[in-house]
C-alpha cells in the first residue's frame, strides 16, 4: 500500500487536512464514505481510516483505495471507549494543520471539506460540527429518527450553541472539524478517553478552555444513514439518549402526553399541528415528518426510558463492547469491562 496521501490543491486554500475515519465492522458502507473523501478538491488533505479490531472486509476495502493510510488502532485500555482510542490514534500520526474527525456511514459532498475550513476560518471557529442530513429508508427510521432530531434541535438549538454564555454546547461525532492547536491545548480525545459521548463531551472541553464552537445543520455537506435495522437503531439510542437528556422521564412523559392529546383532539388540531411543527426542526421530508408525528413519540419514549434504565444498571453495550459505570454516580465516565473486549459478531 502507498504511503502517499492526496494532497489536491485548488482555489487558494491553503491549510492541510487530516480527515480521521474510525471503522470497525464498517463493510457495508466504508467504500461509499471513501469514495466521496478522496474525491474532495479545494484543500490539501490526508486521510487516515484507523480500524477497530474489524472482523469483517473493512481493512481490505480501505486498503483498496491508493493514498489512503490504514492502521489498527491501539489495544483497548481501561479507562478509553473504543472510538476514543480509534480517533487518538489516527490524531497522534496525523499530519494537518486542522483535523477533521468523521464516521465510516457518511457521504461528503464534493468539495465540502474546503468549504468547511473556509466557514471555520471565516466564524474564527475552532471547533466546527455538522449535524449530517439523514438518509431514512425502513419504515421504522422514517418513524423514529425525526423525532429524536427534533428533540435535539430543541435540547441543543444551533445558535444557542455559537453563543459562549448560553451554557449550551454540543457537537455531531459524526463530522466534527478542529483546529489542531485548539484539539492539542484541550488534551483532544485522550481528555475525554472514558465519555461515551465523545463529541459532546469534546465541544465542552472546547468551551471551557474559552474556544470557539460553532454547530448546524449540515446537508450543504454531508449526509449519514446510521441505521438500517430495528436492532441498530434501537442499540444505538440505547447507548446515547440518557446522555443527551438528562431529565429522560420527564421527557418521555411530556412527549407521551402531547402526542395522546394530539389524537385525542384531532377535530380541533391545536396540539397535533404544535406537534407537527416540532417534529418539522428535524429537517426531514414532509412525508418522514407526518409519519413520526403520528407514529414515533411512543417509540421514542420507550427508547429514551431503555435507555436511560440501561445507564441505570451501569452497562451500555456497542459493537462487542460493554461499557459499565453507574449512571449518576458521578465518575466521569464509562469503562470498557475487561471481559468484554473481545470483537463479537454483529448481525
Amino acid at each position: 500500500m502507498s504511503e502517499s496521501l492526496p494532497t489536491k490543491l485548488v482555489g487558494g486554500v491553503n491549510s492541510d487536512v487530516s480527515i480521521i475515519v474510525p471503522a470497525r465492522n464498517e463493510e457495508t458502507s466504508l467504500g461509499e464514505c471513501l469514495r466521496s473523501l478522496v474525491s474532495q478538491m479545494g484543500v490539501k488533505h490526508e486521510i487516515i481510516v484507523v480500524d477497530d479490531g474489524s472482523s469483517d472486509r473493512t481493512r481490505e476495502i480501505a486498503e483498496s483505495f491508493a493514498g489512503v493510510k490504514v492502521m489498527a488502532a491501539p489495544p483497548l485500555l481501561p479507562g478509553w471507549t473504543g472510538k476514543n482510542n480509534a480517533v487518538a490514534a489516527g490524531a497522534a500520526v496525523a499530519r494537518g494543520e486542522w483535523l477533521l474527525f468523521t464516521d465510516a456511514d457518511t457521504i461528503h459532498l464534493p468539495e465540502s471539506l474546503a468549504r468547511a475550513v473556509a466557514e471555520a476560518k471565516d466564524e474564527r471557529a475552532d471547533l466546527l460540527s455538522y449535524s449530517p442530513e439523514q438518509v431514512v429508508i425502513t419504515p421504522v427510521e422514517r418513524t423514529v429518527m425525526p423525532v429524536v432530531f427534533a428533540e435535539l434541535a430543541a435540547q441543543y438549538p444551533p445558535e444557542k450553541v455559537r453563543d459562549r454564555n448560553s451554557g449550551i454546547v454540543a457537537a455531531n461525532g459524526q463530522y466534527i472539524l478542529v483546529r489542531r492547536a485548539a484539539y492539542e491545548a484541550t488534551g483532544g480525545h485522550a481528555a475525554v478517553a472514558r465519555e461515551i459521548l465523545e463529541d459532546v463531551a469534546l465541544a465542552k472541553a472546547f468551551r471551557r478552555a474559552g474556544f470557539q464552537v460553532n454547530f448546524r445543520y449540515g446537508a450543504d455537506a454531508v449526509r449519514t444513514r446510521m441505521y438500517r435495522n430495528w436492532a441498530q437503531l434501537r442499540d444505538g439510542w440505547t447507548k446515547n439518549l440518557a446522555l443527551l437528556f438528562p431529565r429522560a422521564r420527564g421527557r418521555a412523559f411530556l412527549l407521551l402526553v402531547w402526542w395522546v392529546l394530539a389524537w385525542l383532539t384531532l377535530p380541533v388540531p391545536v396540539a397535533a399541528i404544535a406537534l407537527f411543527v416540532r417534529m418539522r426542526r428535524a429537517n426531514f421530508s414532509l412525508v418522514a415528518t407526518l409519519r413520526a408525528t403520528a407514529l414515533g413519540p411512543p417509540v421514542f419514549a420507550y427508547l429514551l426510558l431503555r435507555s436511560r434504565s440501561q445507564h441505570a444498571k451501569g452497562a451500555v453495550w456497542w459493537k462487542g463492547r460493554t461499557y459499565s459505570q453507574p449512571f449518576g454516580s458521578g465518575s466521569d465516565g464509562w469503562a470498557p469491562r475487561p471481559e468484554n473486549r473481545q470483537l463479537r459478531t454483529e448481525n
